[in-house]
């Protein structure tokens, strides 16, 4: 084995790299949006494949996009190493959320290959389809599928804002093959490292360059669906009035509520979407539509505020006489991250002399979906304010060098 010290992170090209897909977007810098199986999306994905290519990198891709480059090791028999994250994009997002992951996850691969290392495990890059759930209402669409939480059935069954199903989607843009042949088999990775943004502030704000992930949250989130009596805002008076809108307003409040009270600070509830119709200011709300997520690194404290959540909607229901129902959209479970994985990764931080912290992910990412079927442990680096998904978001291409060369560390540990 090479010695992994003369790892040497060529981060000019990173950046251009970095700068270059920025670029091939839906709509003019700063912003990046990258909507899945849109015509910048699949320019994406061919300038990333180029690059692979350039690589020397064996590149398929499965029948929902998911796009794999290997680097092939001496044991062919052996569990893949693979990492990376996704490159799709939000609608007025910024350029580092997922490809810090790709990209870096490519140029840790590189310095490997500069430096000499013959890795005995393959090493793979993992580009995940659909990480975003822009445009099909579900997030990690590609990790879910290749997981085997999500069935084929159900995927086929998804449409988009437009109506257009998935399977008309995916194959006008190219992607033909049998969902049923996306599902890894068992052990196909015997690790996945996933490189990330921290999408918070705790690492800028201690002044700690790398965080090493022990845990991630997972999201279960919701419709709760309101149904009054309209009216004329004017005509119909105070007593007796059946506002949708005041009903679902009370629960808005008990969503925090709920959440406060459960004593954990991973515990977070959001109600992200508040649809009323009719939608004018003279008409009494009669149909109103919440979103909401709520998220946990503990599933049982997770779920016991989503009973408090619905019981406070039954409740408002019965005592306003408002009809109310519930949609599930997901309930995913959390991961723990790999021992063996998060101690190589320390031990990586601590061969290139740098802090780290142990740290909970409470954004979920495609590593949530993988740990179903492989050890898996993320790598957080600082970014700016702890902004995300805007396009203002930034990590300095000292951090991100600094990530990539831990990473290249750490698939060197586990793939020797």
């Amino acid at each position: 084995m090479t010695n992994t010290q003369q790892i040497k992170i060529d981060s000019a090209q990173l950046t251009a790299e970095l700068d270059a897909l920025a670029k091939i977007s839906q709509e003019p810098a700063p912003v990046v949006t990258r909507v899945v199986f849109t015509e910048a999306d699949l320019r994406a994905r061919a300038y990333v494949k180029g690059l692979c290519t350039a690589a020397g990198l064996d590149v398929r891709e499965d029948a929902i996009g998911n796009t794999f480059a290997r680097w092939n090791g001496s044991d062919a028999k052996a569990g893949v190493v693979g990492t990376g994250s996704h490159i799709d994009a939000i609608p007025n997002a910024g350029m580092y959320d997922g490809v810090v992951g790709v990209l870096g996850g490519l140029e840790a691969i590189r310095a490997l290959q500069r430096a000499g290392y013959k890795p005995k495990r393959s090493i793979e890059l993992l580009i995940f389809t659909a990480e975003e759930p822009t445009r099909f209402g579900i997030g990690c669409l590609g990790s879910r599928l290749l997981a085997g939480t999500m069935t084929p059935d159900a995927a086929r069954a998804l449409r988009d804002k437009q109506e257009l199903p998935l399977e008309e989607v995916r194959t006008a843009a190219g992607f033909i093959g049998e969902l049923e042949k996306v599902k890894l088999p068992a052990g196909y990775y015997s690790a996945f490292v996933e490189l990330h943004i921290e999408q918070g502030p705790i690492l800028e704000r201690e002044k700690i360059p790398l965080g090493v992930v022990t845990s991630i949250a997972a999201p279960a989130s919701f419709r709760l669906w309101f149904e009054g009596e309209g009216g004329h805002a004017g005509g119909k008076l105070m007593p007796g009035r059946r506002d949708a809108l005041v009903a679902a307003s009370e629960v808005v409040i008990a969503t925090e509520t709920a959440a406060l009270a459960s004593g954990a600070v991973d515990t977070v509830a959001t109600v992200g979407v508040c649809d009323v119709f009719p939608g004018a200011v003279n008409s009494i709300p009669s149909r109103v539509r919440l979103e909401l997520d709520v998220r946990d690194t503990d599933s049982k404290r997770r779920d016991a505020v989503i009973g408090k959540i619905l019981a406070a909607a039954e409740a408002v229901g019965k005592r306003k006489e408002i009809g109310v129902k519930t949609e599930w959209i997901n309930a995913d479970e959390p991961a723990q991250s790999g021992e063996e994985i998060v101690a190589a990764m320390c031990a990586a931080c601590e061969a290139g002399g740098h802090n780290y912290q142990r740290m909970v992910s409470r954004a979920y990412h495609d590593s949530l979906f993988m740990a179903r079927i492989a050890p898996v442990a993320m790598l957080f680096i600082p970014c700016r304010g702890g902004v995300s998904h805007r396009p203002d978001e930034y990590a300095s291409p000292e951090d991100i060098a600094r990530g990539t060369e831990v990473l290249a560390r750490t698939l060197a540990s586990l793939a020797g």
